[in-house]
């Protein structure tokens, strides 16, 4: 997992609106990076319109926000519309980001373990290094969380 002080790889991924977003496309700005399991889920839809709610206090703190999963465009299209999202959802389908962030590995859900995409946000300052991983998200108030953090 990428940790506090690494400099962010310069991942490429395809929005919900089949575009592509590179992380080059922010160099200068800081980021929140938020890796969800699945879209439109009761937790995925709780942490994501947290963010949403508290975008323009997230702005003012600089901070622009994608929110990533393996969920195909399709899905994250539909996600994106029904709640009106005013950031990027990218669908990274091949898991390629997921796996470069670290946040892809070992979940248990009633007594089960799997292999899975771990509810993980990264802050990224403006000269790409992580300045902060949360690994604890609390879904209905993650933009609290990350706000709090600065």
């Amino acid at each position: 997992m990428l940790e506090i002080g690494d400099k962010v790889p310069d991942f490429v991924g395809i929005d919900q609106e089949g575009k592509q977003i590179r992380y080059s496309d922010y160099q200068g700005e800081k980021l929140v990076v938020y890796f969800y399991p699945k879209a439109n889920t009761p937790g995925c839809t709780a942490e994501s319109c947290s963010l949403r709610d508290n975008y323009q206090a997230l702005q003012a703190k600089g901070y622009e926000i994608i929110g990533i999963s393996a969920d195909p465009v399709e899905k994250q299209k539909s996600f994106h519309e029904k709640f009106s999202f005013p950031f990027p959802l990218i669908a990274d389908t091949d898991k390629k980001i997921i796996q470069a962030f670290g946040a892809w590995g070992k979940k248990k859900f009633m007594g089960r373990e799997y292999d899975g995409i771990l509810r993980y946000t990264f802050l990224i300052d403006e000269k790409g290094l992580i300045t902060n991983v949360i690994t604890k998200v609390k879904t209905k108030d993650h933009a609290e969380q990350i706000l709090k953090e600065n």
